[in-house]
């Protein structure tokens, strides 16, 4: 089974670049107004269409969860590696979970985290702040810890 994801973008070849680094994969189908992902780790299919006039909604974002710490390192470096800045969150809990991960944006302002739950919790984490809600950060943070082999 897979998840048929469809996105609109201003910027295909933008789009293109940044979903070749968080999927690890290059399209499988690229034309001017249109590219097709098809990955098995996410089981996804993912389409995004050229739309100069798309509107993303800024309380959106999308994830992708991963079975090993490891996991989060590699989407560092691969994000490193494709010059997209990023936002590292290390043992912060949100969401009911004590969480691994890190934060990029595409080119038409979709947030997208790949985290590693540590641990699961009986607290929300900082979702009731005003000033910092769970799942909205902005700070970038020094990636060198993650990306050493974990000694777990």
């Amino acid at each position: 089974m897979k998840m048929h994801l469809n996105l609109a973008t201003r910027d295909l070849d933008a789009s293109v670049a940044f979903y070749s680094a968080l999927l690890s994969a290059k399209p499988v189908k690229h034309y001017d107004d249109y590219a097709l992902f098809l990955t098995e780790e996410p089981g996804l299919e993912l389409a995004i269409d050229a739309d100069p006039t798309t509107n993303v909604g800024e309380s959106t974002h999308y994830g992708i969860v991963v079975e090993t710490p490891e996991k989060v390192s590699e989407a560092i470096a691969r994000w490193q590696a494709a010059n997209v800045e990023i936002e590292i969150e290390t043992e912060e809990t949100c969401c009911y979970a004590t969480q691994n991960k890190v934060w990029a944006t595409d080119p038409d302002g979709r947030r997208w985290e790949t985290y590693y739950v540590v641990a699961e919790t009986e607290e929300r984490g900082d979702a009731g702040s005003s000033e910092t809600p769970c799942c909205t950060t902005t700070e970038v943070v020094d990636a060198t810890p993650l990306l050493e082999p974990a000694s777990r």
